[in-house]
């Protein structure tokens, strides 16, 4: 395996930059079932039936919260990659930790959310608004808890392998990830919680 050393270590074999070429791929493939996801949800926000609409059921509060936790994790990974560039393990490892608690947080208000809506009547079959928010505000979820399990194996083969261009590979296209779970969820804070609370 030859290692180019005038690149960062992520990009430092030629398999390296066939795997981060492949994730952005796979991202296109993701931003196309989010795509789907508004827009089944921009389809059928209108179609509350007998239950509750978004301006009765949205609160800033939580949003906002789950907000600051996923754009400060977001800053904080970010921390992460320029430590492991600078080869800084220690505080590589300490900032994808930081990274992961604050998913969890993230998480833990999206879960009570979710059984906040369904205790006020707003579940899965009570209109085709809430079907189509509950699965779009659902899927982010399960792949924000997807990252968490991610997450935790990277640190645990940095703890295991050290620094080495394939860990430094694995670790640069996590952050990628996280970066896209930011973003996807920026779209839903300012298209469907505030676009729906006006």
């Amino acid at each position: 395996m030859k290692i180019d050393h005038s690149q960062p270590l992520e990009y430092s074999t030629g398999q390296n930059n066939l795997n981060i070429f492949g994730f952005w791929i796979f991202l296109g493939a993701e931003i196309m079932l989010f795509a789907t996801l508004f827009t089944t949800y921009f389809t059928l926000e209108h179609r509350t039936g007998n239950g509750p609409t978004g301006a009765e059921i949205f609160e800033i509060t939580p949003v906002l919260i789950e907000t600051i936790l996923l754009l400060t994790s977001s800053f904080v990974i970010g921390l992460g990659i320029h430590a492991m560039r600078l080869g800084k393990i220690k505080a590589m490892i300490s900032f994808f930790a930081i990274t992961l608690l604050l998913g969890l947080g993230f998480l833990g208000f999206e879960i009570f959310e979710f059984v906040h809506y369904v205790h006020i009547g707003a579940g899965l079959q009570t209109s085709a608004f809430t079907a189509s928010l509950l699965t779009t505000l659902g899927t982010h979820g399960a792949h924000v808890t997807f990252g968490l399990f991610w997450g935790l194996a990277i640190i645990l083969q940095i703890k295991k392998r050290g620094l080495t261009p394939e860990t430094a590979n694995k670790s640069f296209i996590f952050s990628l990830y996280w970066h896209f779970l930011d973003v996807v969820w920026i779209f839903i804070f300012s298209f469907i919680y505030l676009k729906g609370m006006m």
